[in-house]
């Protein structure tokens, strides 16, 4: 793949794992917003739009939908979707590191096989 390719996918997939980081960031921020029986806590979910965090996130969405576009009018959809689970392998590290979430052997063993996935697909582009 080109250079100009593997910007376009990269960047779109830290684009959007860093906005599934900052959605789990503004929940953080006003708290649940589902109880466990299931009852939506309205407070909550209205605090939710005056989250910062939110807002970014769906800003990093926005612009990773653009790259995202770049990087399908380049390549076949059918090579270019599986790479964004390199995203899976960027929110599993990055939630361990910033939400304390634990990496057990098994989401190890798993991430090792998304791994040599991508490097399969890429080299059959």
């Amino acid at each position: 793949m080109k250079p100009i390719i593997w910007t376009l996918l990269l960047t779109g997939v830290a684009l959007n794992a860093a906005a599934q980081l900052l959605l789990k960031a503004a929940t953080r921020y006003v708290g649940p917003l589902v109880s466990d029986g299931g009852q939506v806590d309205w407070l909550n979910a209205t605090a939710l739009w005056r989250a910062p965090p939110l807002w970014m996130g769906l800003g990093c969405y926005g612009v990773s939908v653009v790259l995202w576009l770049g990087a399908l009018s380049r390549l076949p959809v059918s090579v270019a979707y599986p790479m964004l689970s390199v995203g899976y392998v960027v929110n599993a590290v990055a939630a361990a590191v910033l939400f304390g979430e634990t990496i057990t052997a098994v989401k190890v063993a798993g991430i090792g096989l998304i791994g040599i996935g991508v490097i399969l697909l890429s080299r059959s582009a």
